[in-house]
């Protein structure tokens, strides 16, 4: 059976709901983009135990090197800003403490201003385990942080102040899974900053040899007058491409 045409009032009617639905995809686009990077690459984040916010007191082994190639996106109300790369190494110094290095390349994309991109702030660490785990204990440590003001703060680059983060980490583990978190508080100075403790919990679990999945919950307080508190989460998993 052949339709009837639509009277001129009802095409007038479905030509504009399909606009709005194409202008509401085109403006949704941005928002989903950003949030695949922040799902997919952001989190491995600075002070992070990859690919959590979260970290744990597990060192490097002894004599052994980790280095990871990660980049970190967001996007809020101000613009885009992030890592594009950055790079941490660390390193098994002595049984049970590890040195840390992070160094990015950083970018900003503010909505009412120019896109910068340059070398960020730099962070240095030192993680330390002073209690070994066994069937009951869970393992203890510390990882304490200091951001380096090495990027072009001018240009919303880096801080221009040396933060600091002072933690303690803890961690269990019973066959397949994992569970570890803590918390700590972060000095940091500036110009409407404010000191905050962070808060975070972290579960994962090994499907296999070559994947883990988990999640985590977080919670700072305020980072800056004015500001409030922030609650979140993060979903992520690790591939080993081999066993080392």
């Amino acid at each position: 059976m052949r339709r009837k045409p639509l009277p001129n009032n009802d095409r007038i009617i479905c030509i504009a709901k399909l606009d709005l639905i194409i202008k509401i995809i085109v403006w949704s686009i941005p928002t989903i983009v950003a949030a695949v990077f922040q799902l997919g690459f952001g989190l491995l984040v600075v002070w992070a135990g990859p690919p959590f916010v979260t970290d744990d007191p597990e060192p490097s082994e002894y004599r052994h090197w980790e280095i990871v190639a990660a980049s970190q996106n967001s996007k809020d109300r101000d613009g885009l800003s992030g890592t594009a790369p950055h790079f941490e190494i660390n390193y098994g110094v002595w049984p049970n403490v590890q040195l840390h290095l992070i160094v990015p390349l950083s970018y900003i994309s503010p909505n009412d201003d120019s896109f910068h991109y340059g070398f960020g702030d730099m962070e240095l660490g030192v993680k330390y385990r002073f209690i070994q785990e066994t069937n009951l204990v869970p393992q203890v440590g510390t990882f304490p942080l200091v951001d380096v003001p090495t990027g072009n703060s001018s240009r919303g680059l880096g801080s221009g102040h040396v933060k600091a983060f002072i933690p303690i980490w803890i961690q269990k583990s019973w066959g397949p899974w994992t569970t570890f978190g803590g918390g700590g508080y972060w000095i940091n100075p500036g110009s409407d900053n404010k000191n905050y403790w962070f808060v975070g919990w972290a579960v994962q679990r090994d499907l296999s040899k070559t994947v883990t999945l988990g999640g985590e919950l977080f919670y700072t307080t305020p980072k800056m007058k004015g500001d409030s508190s922030q609650t979140g989460f993060n979903v992520g998993g690790i591939l080993n491409f081999t066993e080392d």
